[in-house]
């Protein structure tokens, strides 16, 4: 590792220099001559985009005449995948102008924001005005529009992944006209989760409900027997519980499990089915500082300042590490988390650590939860492309009896053709990205694979 701390302390805001200097540009005035070719990289650096001209709308009006007027495209947002979903052969669109919250509904209890809006754009704000979101992701920077077009995070055994709390979204569609899809119409389950096929994003309403605080406690050296005969029982000591482990000693390295305070909960112990209270705040690899991470040790605070692994006030540095993340059913969860173990000598030398989570079920067409409560097990890679690459395809068949799903936006490399049978509602799913988008327009080498290839 080139870094001593896996998140380090940053005062740059999320919009800012997280990101790489973008050309800023107006379809109105500005040619498609007058752009110069840059060179981007995503957040973890191991990636870097084809996309010839890059562009900048300042807002929805501008979005659109760009989609209208320019030919293959994609939206880009945090920068947060780690492989080429939001790639480009021609153009990519940046929304990080489309930031703002749009309005609040305290009637119908909704939020709506730009799509470029971050989740640490809004959260202590919404918190504020006396209202929560249902979850949040470990980090905050990211995109509200990225990570559900992604299915992005679950934690808690009744908490399903971000998409779940979409109202509906507006979408820009290769015409430049907007469509608002809500929960009442019939393409939402597949647009949602749309991967990016269907349009670009431009707006997105989100269910919200009354503000809660939420205490953390961590626990150290789950011994990995109790994995085994409590599983149940331990995911469901909390609103949001978390497995830390680097696969090695038999056991899990913490456990972090986060409980609203509304619930009433109760003091745990220092003995947590064989693991120890921890005694100060601790970082997920616990030889690094916590000084980034949220506040432990029953120490309640706001739902944004405690449901994320790390700090609202901080941001990730610039990446190096790698992620993959496989969802298996619930019901399956102890086999294959003993499946991946026997696995932890050729994993654990390229490993920073694993996240072990629960997610519940949901509705979309293309999330990996779809109608069935899951487990994530999440790898945060050292930034060994090769030997990481090497690793993936014996971890996924290992995985493969209880069929496995990767992340959109993380490694892996599980085959197009495995992919289209796992998803029950593949077939619909293409026909409907087909007809928004016949020509093309957004499609590019990751759909193409991915999605497009039979």
């Amino acid at each position: 590792m080139k870094r001593k701390d896996f998140i380090k302390t940053s005062s740059v805001l999320f919009a800012g220099s997280l990101l790489s200097p973008y050309l800023a540009c107006s379809p109105q005035n500005t040619t498609k001559e007058d752009l110069q070719e840059i060179v981007r990289k995503n957040w973890a650096g191991n990636y870097t985009y084809q996309a010839k001209k890059l562009y900048e709308p300042t807002s929805v009006e501008e979005l659109q005449n760009l989609i209208k007027s320019i030919n293959k495209q994609k939206a880009l947002g945090s920068r947060h995948c780690f492989n080429n979903i939001a790639d480009s052969p021609e153009n990519q669109i940046s929304t990080k102008n489309l930031n703002q919250i749009v309005s609040l509904d305290e009637e119908n209890k909704t939020l709506t924001v730009e799509a470029g809006a971050r989740y640490g754009n809004f959260s202590e704000e919404l918190y504020q005005k006396g209202y929560a979101l249902h979850n949040l992701a470990s980090l905050p920077h990211i995109t509200v529009a990225g990570a559900c077009a992604t299915a992005t995070h679950g934690s808690g055994v009744n908490n399903g992944n971000l998409a779940t709390s979409v109202v509906a979204i507006e979408l820009i569609k290769p015409s430049g006209e907007l469509a608002k899809i809500d929960r009442n119409h019939p393409d939402f389950p597949a647009v949602v989760v749309g991967l990016g096929a269907f349009g670009i994003i431009s707006k997105v309403t989100l269910e919200i409900q009354n503000a809660f605080d939420v205490r953390q406690d961590v626990f150290q050296d789950l011994p990995l027997s109790s994995v085994e005969n409590s599983f149940d029982e331990i995911m469901s000591s909390g609103y949001s519980v978390s497995l830390f482990t680097d696969w090695m000693d038999k056991k899990v390295s913490e456990v972090w499990i986060k409980r609203r305070m509304d619930t009433n909960p109760q003091e745990l112990g220092d003995d947590f089915y064989g693991a120890k209270a921890a005694t100060k705040d601790l970082h997920p690899i616990v030889e690094l500082s916590a000084e980034a991470c949220s506040a432990q040790m029953g120490v309640p605070g706001p739902w944004y300042d405690r449901l994320p692994h790390f700090k609202m006030g901080f941001t990730p540095s610039a990446g190096e590490e790698l992620q993959s993340e496989y969802f298996i059913p619930k019901e399956h969860a102890v086999a294959a988390i003993m499946a991946v173990e026997k696995l932890k000598e050729e994993i654990n030398p390229h490993l920073m650590i694993t996240e072990i989570r629960t997610i519940a079920a949901d509705s979309f067409w293309m999330s990996p939860c779809y109608q069935q409560d899951s487990i994530a097990i999440h790898f945060t890679w050292k930034p060994k492309t090769k030997e990481v690459m090497e690793t993936l395809p014996k971890i996924e068949e290992v995985l493969a009896p209880f069929g496995v799903k990767p992340h959109w936006g993380k490694l892996f490399t599980i085959s197009p053709a495995l992919l289209h049978v796992l998803y029950e509602k593949f077939p619909e799913f293409l026909a409907l990205a087909n007809s928004y988008d016949p020509e093309g327009k957004f499609r590019n080498s990751y759909l193409d694979l991915n999605i497009y290839k039979m």
